[in-house]
């Protein structure tokens, strides 16, 4: 099983997802946590180019062309390995985020997008999506906070320095996307506490996993 998690910054992705991993591997289950971009020694230091703050002339294109490498690379060297040994592999933004910060935030068109990722055999698509939603002005005010104990502070607030119109677009084309595709995303309210968020998340993962296992061909053998 492929589950990414998107949202906008500040949404608690890294947080929850500590708290999946701690679930799934008590239930027995071989799990891959990464993350985008990153997740591989190349994609860590595309990563670096970004998120660097001072990188802010960084045209669209030039950083959909990066996002692209990024996530080849990662499929190539650590979901499609970990997927083919029956491992599940949760990541932290995919390519989703490509279609809505470049697409719907930056402008550029989502078919060529989508035509991009078909072409660099990068259109992997995730079994479930977690959507962690929330208002930007309250993920922007949790990230900064973040931000502010972090001492790579310098070197990963590009995105968190772009105007708060910009948010609002990431958000309403993450809420578009799950309203296209209701069976693969759950939106989850990322404002409450979280607590309540984890439990709303493991609920789903324990329908999901029960589901897989009705319809397994092993399960299907033995009712």
């Amino acid at each position: 099983m492929f589950i990414t998690l998107e949202g906008i910054e500040g949404s608690g992705k890294t947080t929850q997802i500590k708290h999946m991993l701690r679930f799934l591997r008590d239930c027995g289950h071989s799990v891959v946590a990464t993350r985008e971009p990153g997740g591989t020694p190349i994609g860590e230091k595309i990563r670096g180019i970004l998120l660097d703050p001072d990188h802010k002339n960084l045209c669209a294109p030039a950083e959909l062309l990066l996002y692209v490498a990024d996530r080849v690379q990662h499929i190539h060297q650590v979901i499609r390995p970990a997927l083919e040994a029956g491992r599940i592999v949760i990541c932290d933004r995919f390519s989703d985020a490509s279609i809505v910060y470049q697409g719907a935030a930056r402008g550029m068109d989502a078919g060529l997008i989508g035509r991009l990722h078909r072409l660099a055999g990068a259109d992997l698509r995730p079994d479930l999506t977690l959507l962690l939603d929330l208002p930007p002005e309250a993920g922007l005010a949790r990230a900064w906070g973040r931000i502010g104990r972090e001492e790579n502070q310098d070197r990963e607030s590009r995105f968190e320095e772009e105007d708060l119109a910009f948010h609002h677009r990431v958000r309403q084309g993450y809420l578009a996307l799950a309203q296209r595709e209701p069976g693969r995303f759950v939106v989850i309210d990322a404002g409450l506490p979280e607590a309540a968020v984890n439990k709303r998340i493991i609920a789903t993962l324990e329908s999901r996993l029960t589901a897989g296992k009705r319809t397994s061909p092993r399960a299907e053998r033995n009712p």
